[in-house]
């Protein structure tokens, strides 16, 4: 009973990390330029295929749709939706850009040359989707030439949304490739038309100026009705609640295993791990056994030879391991054992082979192209966990426990690998901690200097072009294996220590 009520209490502390953490990930997310998704969709908006509330709305599941200010129209009595208030995000500057054109004269009347324009720019703005609880209203412009009447510009669909599903790939998606240009990103929704018409702006020259009403006709209606628009920037508390309601509508989304749409891989952000993250895991998980298979034996090795020449050559190379750089010790492999001696490939993770190859000859081909990356991973970790090894094997070697196995007359073979190794251990068990992440994590800068095409690489060019949605749901996940790595590092302790009860 005590065990269990140890382990629900370190779970219930796991998810409150999580929970932080998550925060200090959207956060930081909110900080990132978005123009990456901006820039992706601007031929789509302008096209007329997508508008701005389409693109923010899927902005919006991440937290990255701050509003600046709003536009409403409320219909009139004449239509079904009579009162309700639709309402749409724009920005201060759009409003700017419609105010520059309405210069007037001495008497506050709009100047008749400028007329034509202002109507466009006005028409463009108003353009675009409306939200209420439910539904959804589109106004729709288009440019009519040697057209005075202006009457016809803006047509209008009410729609109820029935579902969302979410952000979808929106074409096919070619898996070999890295990004899809020509696949946008656009969200499931089912949409029923309710009502349709047309919105016409009345032609008052003084009203011009101001925010105008707009007269709206049903389709197969005759009556003409007014529609109210409204134009007011947003508050601190309209920003405040984007924000909060931006991040608990990702971390629902994150709850429910839904990490969201890579925008540059037009796919499912866990779909994109699962995909990339097997060779990163077989390359971490060699270099892992390697490194203990390699570090601890050396490490016990110079404690039991401490200031001797093997201590010396150890903690020398140790520390040299230590201190270089992943890059640059990357670099230094590919300039030597690929292109210099050419014992090696300089990238990839498989070369040409013939369709014909055999499995056998695939896997070869595989693991040479991998002897780089994970002589250097190896390399770069031994150095700590073979000085970590070194100072817990030196004093558990002056415990009292030893002295009285040697007073025994037990060889020293015995006393170091039987009595000792088993409490140098206890120490090291923390390291586990950092095993899971390090496993399916990925290593970012050796795949990226190696182009291996792992979860590293993949994740360090999503951060490049601001993949808002990847970074997030790479970032949960590395934490996520953290978390659940630091638990049972601490369960472990009371396999290797029958000292340490967990119910205590």
């Amino acid at each position: 009973m005590q065990t269990f009520k140890y382990i629900v209490k370190r779970i219930l502390l796991s998810i409150l990390i999580l929970f932080g953490v998550s925060v200090i990930i959207y956060s930081l997310a909110r900080m990132m330029p978005t123009d990456f998704i901006d820039n992706q969709y601007q031929s789509a908006i302008q096209n007329g295929t997508m508008t701005q509330g389409d693109v923010d709305r899927i902005k919006e599941i991440y937290g990255l749709a701050m509003p600046d200010a709003y536009l409403s129209v409320t219909p009139g009595e004449d239509s079904a939706y009579a009162g309700v208030k639709f309402t749409k995000k724009t920005r201060a500057s759009d409003k700017e850009t419609v105010d520059a054109y309405k210069v007037t004269d001495e008497n506050g009347n709009a100047y008749e040359e400028n007329m034509p324009i202002l109507r466009e720019q006005s028409l463009k703005w108003y353009a675009g989707s409306y939200e209420a609880k439910g539904l959804r209203l589109y106004l729709h412009y288009t440019s009519e030439k040697n057209s005075s009447a202006y009457s016809k510009n803006l047509t209008y669909e009410i729609y109820t949304v029935k579902a969302v599903k979410g952000p979808v790939a929106n074409g096919e998606v070619d898996d070999d490739e890295e990004e899809n240009d020509d696949v946008l990103i656009t969200m499931d929704e089912e949409l029923e038309l309710q009502e349709s018409g047309k919105f016409n702006v009345i032609a008052d020259v003084n009203d011009i100026r101001d925010l105008q009403k707009l007269t709206m006709t049903r389709s197969g209606s005759s009556r003409t009705v007014e529609a109210v628009m409204n134009y007011r920037p947003a508050s601190f508390w309209n920003k405040t609640g984007a924000v909060l309601g931006g991040y608990f509508t990702w971390l629902f989304n994150l709850m429910k295993g839904d990490l969201g749409m890579s925008f540059k891989y037009k796919q499912p952000v866990g779909t994109v791990i699962v995909k990339n993250m097997g060779i990163s895991f077989g390359i971490a998980l060699v270099a892992t056994v390697l490194q203990f298979l390699i570090a601890i034996p050396l490490g016990i090795k110079a404690a039991t030879k401490q200031y001797g020449a093997v201590d010396y050559t150890v903690t020398v190379l140790s520390m040299i391991g230590i201190s270089l750089p992943t890059f640059f010790l990357a670099a230094l492999f590919i300039r030597v054992f690929a292109v210099g001696l050419g014992w090696f490939p300089v990238q990839g993770a498989i070369g040409s082979l013939p369709v014909t190859a055999s499995f056998f000859t695939r896997m070869i081909n595989v693991i040479w192209h991998m002897v780089l990356p994970m002589s250097v991973l190896v390399i770069l970790s031994i150095g700590g966990l073979m000085r970590y090894t070194r100072t817990n094997t030196l004093e558990v070697l002056n415990a009292d426990y030893i002295r009285t196995a040697r007073a025994k007359g037990l060889s020293e073979r015995t006393v170091v690998y039987k009595h000792a190794f088993r409490n140098t251990l206890i120490p090291l068990v923390t390291m586990l901690a950092g095993i899971l992440p390090s496993l399916f994590g990925g290593a970012m800068i050796t795949e990226t200097v190696f182009s291996i095409p792992g979860i590293g690489k993949i994740a360090y060019d999503a951060l490049v072009v601001a993949d808002v949605p990847f970074i997030m749901g790479y970032n949960m996940f590395i934490a996520i294996l953290t978390v659940v790595g630091t638990l049972l590092s601490d369960l472990m302790y009371a396999l290797v220590d029958p000292r340490v009860k967990i119910g205590k």
